[in-house]
């Protein structure tokens, strides 16, 4: 990670947009914990009023949590990421499960019509990674598996603003679908996510729509 072109335009700046290239590339995934500022000046070669001044705005934005003792962690990938989980992170419960419900299946009933074979075979690895946790009876990869799985669906539409909006929305979601899962995975809340899977593969957007759409109601009918 190196800066470019330091006199082109203010330092802080182009900080700034080193820092946001690591965190949209996927360098620093949500929930990790940035380089240390000493560290980040010896990488960028700035003052560290610089690096200082360029984390801040980064949190600011909602890009960052800042935590006393512990460290920068990344918050959002995006600016419009931060927003939305600081509006709705304490939304309405039914809510949020009708928001993914109408997305998904929004989503779902698209990429049945649109998939490739290269989201076909995302799709098939995610769903095995998504069961082998489950088996595992590991909670934490299982959040991260099945988040990962209903973001390839989406992403199988290829309708770039649909996918922007739900990656936009994703930590929200996948907070609330941490809480659902809780610290144990119990046998009598697992939820085949094959046939969904199927029904994308085999194009039959009805079934693939309707498989989608009741993934979230179903989690807000065990949460209440």
């Amino acid at each position: 990670m190196a800066l470019t072109s330091p006199r082109r335009t203010a330092l802080s700046d182009q900080v700034i947009t080193e820092l946001r290239n690591q965190i949209t590339s996927g360098a620093w995934p949500v929930g990790s914990r940035i380089p240390t500022e000493p560290e980040l000046v010896e990488q960028l070669g700035v003052a560290r009023n610089t690096v200082r001044e360029a984390v801040r705005a980064l949190a600011h934005n909602g890009l960052l949590d800042i935590r006393q003792g512990s460290g920068t962690y990344v918050a959002a990938t995006s600016e419009l990421a931060g927003v939305m989980h600081r509006r709705f992170a304490g939304a309405d419960p039914l809510h949020i499960a009708e928001l993914r419900s109408t997305l998904e299946s929004s989503a779902a009933r698209l990429a049945a019509e649109r998939r490739t074979d290269r989201d076909l075979g995302q799709l098939e690895s995610l769903l095995a990674r998504r069961e082998a946790a489950w088996a595992a009876g590991e909670a934490e990869p299982f959040v991260a598996a099945d988040a990962a799985l209903h973001m390839a669906v989406v992403a199988a539409s290829h309708n770039e603003v649909l996918t922007a909006v739900y990656a936009d929305l994703g930590q929200v979601l996948h907070d609330w679908l941490r809480h659902d899962v809780g610290q144990e995975l119990r046998p009598e809340d697992h939820m085949d996510h094959a046939r969904l899977v199927a029904a994308i593969r085999a194009g039959d957007a009805e079934t693939a729509a309707r498989e989608a759409a009741s993934y979230a109601l179903a989690c807000l009918a065990d949460r209440v």
